[in-house]
């Protein structure tokens, strides 16, 4: 095998489009597949293969990478795949998925003698585009120096977490990270709706917190895209960050923790949804604080 293994990316939304251009701009081989095929077809033009089946996919893969909408479908994404599957294949799936869900995955793994490797990521966008993201791995260290080329395209660092998939450690540090910029999300689009609604001008209050201990880029970066309209493309979806938001109540719930925080943003997300939002950046999460446009 060479230092640059043949990756099959399943899921070509917004960050395993950008995760695929960056495995091809480092050299690697790439299998694209998405459900909706328009999807992957634009990655074509970069040098990936764009496959009609996950099976067309990981056809002779090394390594098979999943970034889909959650657990559930990254495994029903690999049962298709099933029968090009070879023994000692690494996956890396990085979807964000539940707690629950990972026991399914490492169990189909090791059903089928794949190498399982929990590796959701941190980032958005902006660092997906520019192979910025965190990588957050857990898995055995057999497979982890022919994994650091597919890291080190995607991600400028990569923090492991464990030595097996099956514990969920990526996963389990993911959901707290994700519970952090949920709750960051839904402050930014109150903040903002609640100085509207009182006559305040926004600026007033970023200038009043300038510099201190409460000041937060993100804060001004999510407020912006808010007072600006620019909602679109999404950095992240509302549409996913409910989901998230729910798996992140859900872990908690299974493990004694009432998450108050997060289940209110999970609403706020399912509100600005129905309101027509589910395609736009988290950030219009802002707009479930009205009744109506």
């Amino acid at each position: 095998m060479t230092d640059k293994p043949t990756v099959a990316v399943l899921g070509t939304g917004i960050m395993g489009a950008a995760m695929a251009r960056n495995l091809l701009k480092a050299g690697h081989p790439v299998r694209a597949w998405n459900r909706t095929r328009a999807k992957a077809e634009p990655l074509a033009a970069d040098g990936a293969r764009v496959a009609g089946t996950p099976a067309e996919a990981v056809e002779g893969a090394d390594v098979v990478l999943t970034m889909l909408y959650d657990g559930a479908t990254a495994l029903a994404a690999l049962r298709e795949a099933a029968q090009a599957l070879r023994p000692g294949l690494l996956w890396v799936q990085s979807t964000t998925a539940g707690l629950d869900q990972i026991p399914d995955l490492a169990a189909f793994a090791s059903e089928h003698g794949l190498v399982f490797y929990d590796a959701p990521v941190l980032g958005t966008r902006q660092p997906a585009e520019a192979g910025q993201l965190t990588v957050l791995a857990a898995g055995p260290e057999q497979g982890r120096e022919t994994l650091a080329p597919v890291f080190d395209a995607v991600g400028a660092r990569t923090l492991w977490t464990g030595d097996y998939g099956s514990s969920a450690a990526a996963t389990r540090l993911k959901l707290v990270a994700n519970s952090w910029v949920i709750a960051a999300t839904a402050a930014t689009g109150e903040v903002v709706a609640l100085a509207q609604a009182l006559g305040v001008d926004p600026q007033d209050f970023f200038d009043i917190i300038e510099g201190g201990p409460l000041d937060m880029g993100y804060l001004r970066a999510k407020a912006k895209l808010i007072l600006d309209g620019a909602l679109t493309p999404p950095s992240f979806a509302v549409g996913t960050a409910e989901k998230d938001a729910r798996l992140i109540v859900a872990a908690g719930a299974g493990n004694g923790v009432r998450l108050d925080v997060a289940e209110a943003a999970a609403e706020r997300f399912a509100r600005a949804a129905a309101l027509g939002h589910a395609d736009e950046d988290m950030a219009a999460a802002y707009f479930a604080s009205f009744d109506k446009e």
